[in-house]
């Protein structure tokens, strides 16, 4: 997956291989342009951008707020990104760099990241700080989308 100049993703698709350009904001949820599955939503936003790529949402969001110099961070992020390939078409998965986002970070209370939030609706319906293991994560991320199922 790499981030475009346009504001999108490129996304192979678990389904069929195919790569996919998946836009930052959309009002649906991404499908591959080959065999239609749903696609991983993966975005990257900003102090400038945040209400509209998490915030108006068209399914929930797991916000990661990161740092670069970040070791768990770095450890974290494969699984999430599994997250969000397991749960394509119904979460979005969007990263905050907290030293490029001072103000999201204030907004958010952020004391240690990784930071973890789940946005339902722009609320936060869920918070988990620190790196935890792929299946406490994704225990979680499910407790917290358990309306949604």
């Amino acid at each position: 997956m790499t981030a475009g100049t346009d504001r999108s993703t490129v996304v192979t698709c678990p389904n069929c291989g195919k790569r996919n350009r998946v836009p930052a904001v959309d009002a649906g949820r991404p499908r591959c342009g080959n065999c239609h599955a749903h696609l991983p939503w993966i975005a990257e936003a900003g102090d400038a951008d945040f209400g509209e790529v998490a915030e108006r949402s068209p399914v929930p969001v797991l916000v990661d707020l990161w740092a670069t110099w970040c070791g768990p961070c770095r450890m974290v992020s494969p699984a999430l990104e599994q997250l969000a390939t397991e749960r394509a078409g119904r979460i979005k998965l969007v990263k905050v760099d907290v030293d490029a986002s001072p103000g999201l970070a204030r907004r958010f209370e952020t004391m240690a990241v990784p930071t973890l939030l789940v946005l339902r609706d722009g609320d936060v319906v869920a918070r988990q700080a620190g790196a935890a293991p792929a299946p406490a994560l994704r225990a979680w991320l499910d407790e917290a989308l358990a309306d949604d199922a």
